[in-house]
């Protein structure tokens, strides 16, 4: 029996905040390793989910989405963003279906290289005649080597969107060891799955001004237990986050363990504590510390 050749590359998805860039890579990986709400700017961090065949290896990036920065954390951010686009094999270019307007970042996308996927997302709310007059306006702007309707939502047209991905690897052994997920520790994903919470249960500024630390977790035979803190930026946050006798941050933490506890597949002891450190998102050495800034 012949060997088949093995292919492994870098898929980095970009685009504009809330079009489903989380929601397509937790599909296409199998797995929720980025956090999703309907709120916009939920992805901080570039987050890696791994899948393995026995013949390829795809090395799934989701990025934040492309925003104008309004503080230090926004700059470091779009890092992420920017690294993403020099190492890709191939960019999944994503848009939904409210877009109508070329995004600012085609024009910096259109001189990589690499082979380009554009994804129109969330079809599932359109007609299909819709759908097809809409792909036809993004095929006159964006030029791309394919283009997918789908809704990631619905995982509709996804399975195909998977199959296209794999031609365009190139020939290379593995990047990570076969049985890896991603390249985070739970650590990471303990304290995304917190501050998704938090996005959940706290309206206007105060999900974006917070940000979550795992300050212990300790992995004992039966039970984990993980003490965590979430960062305000100002004094004023500090009752809100809390609520009224610690109702707020009570049910904060319930919603998390129960979903770390489904991650983890262990019981879990979770300990939530509020500090603040006033503008942390300006502040170079806290963004250092909460592995934002190099």
């Amino acid at each position: 029996m012949e060997n088949q050749e093995h292919r492994a590359g870098f898929v980095n998805i970009i685009g504009k905040p809330n079009v489903g860039k989380s929601t397509l890579m937790n599909i296409l990986v199998g797995e929720k390793l980025a956090i999703i709400t309907a709120k916009a700017q939920t992805t901080r961090h570039r987050i890696i989910g791994i899948v393995n065949g026995p013949d390829f290896q795809i090395v799934y990036s989701d990025t934040p989405g492309i925003l104008d920065p309004k503080y230090k954390l926004h700059k470091s951010m779009m890092q992420f963003v920017s690294q993403s686009l020099k190492d890709a094999d191939l960019l999944l270019i994503m848009v939904d279906i409210n877009e109508k307007v070329v995004p600012d970042f085609w024009e910096k996308v259109a001189q990589i290289k690499s082979s380009k996927i554009f994804i129109m997302n969330k079809i599932d709310s359109i007609t299909k005649e819709e759908t097809l007059e809409r792909m036809e306006f993004w095929k006159s702007k964006i030029e791309a080597d394919e283009y997918f309707a789908v809704s990631a939502l619905h995982k509709h047209n996804v399975s195909e969107l998977l199959a296209s991905i794999t031609k365009y690897l190139p020939v290379h052994p593995p990047y990570y060891p076969k049985d890896e997920m991603t390249d985070k520790p739970w650590r990471f994903f303990v304290s995304e799955i917190i501050r998704e919470k938090i996005f959940l249960n706290y309206q206007q500024e105060i999900p974006y001004s917070t940000e979550v630390v795992i300050e212990s977790y300790k992995d004992e035979e039966k039970i984990i237990r993980i003490s965590a803190v979430i960062f305000a930026s100002r004094k004023s946050q500090k009752p809100i986050l809390i609520g009224h006798q610690g109702s707020k941050l009570k049910k904060v933490g319930t919603e998390a363990r129960l979903d770390i506890e489904a991650f983890v597949g262990k019981k879990v002891f979770l300990e939530l504590f509020v500090k603040v450190k006033e503008n942390w998102r300006d502040d170079d050495y806290m963004l250092r510390n909460f592995g934002y800034s190099k």
